[in-house]
């Protein structure tokens, strides 16, 4: 995926779907947790000093895993990259708990699989695939749910 600083910056500035301030420490061994206003945009998490409105760094939240790691903490680590881990720490469990459950539904692969899983449903009901309304190719709608017309 390509993006460029000023692409980012202007994306930041969006309404955030999530926005809080967390605790964060970075993947960098002996990194400490600092305070930083975080904010969920599409499938961006951006964040921020707390005195500052330009972010400090963004996290493209594709191919990565969601971990609990205490009652109000979790982590983020990617795929291509395991023991690259940032850690979040929350005010409370629920907090926490929202957090990650919005972050799970951000990724484009969250998306997908939710389209599939509706357009399956759909097609058992009326018995027609509802993609087909919209001119999409046959090939296309395949590989986005492995159904054919």
């Amino acid at each position: 995926m390509r993006y460029n600083e000023k692409e980012l910056q202007a994306l930041s500035r969006q309404p955030a779907e999530l926005a809080a301030e967390l605790g964060m420490r970075g993947p960098k061994k002996g990194s400490v947790l600092k305070r930083r206003l975080v904010k969920l945009v599409v499938n961006f998490l951006f964040y921020f000093r707390t005195d500052e409105a330009e972010p400090v760094g963004a996290l493209l939240l594709e191919r990565c895993r969601i971990t609990q790691e205490e009652p109000s903490g979790f982590s983020i680590c990617f795929m291509e990259d395991p023991e690259r881990k940032y850690h979040f720490e929350c005010c409370s469990e629920e907090q926490c708990q929202e957090w990650m459950g919005a972050l799970r539904r951000a990724s484009y692969e969250f998306m997908r699989r939710s389209l599939i899983f509706y357009r399956n449903e759909i097609q058992k009901m009326t018995g027609k695939d509802p993609l087909e309304q919209f001119g999409i190719s046959e090939e296309a709608r395949f590989q986005l749910g492995g159904l054919k017309a």
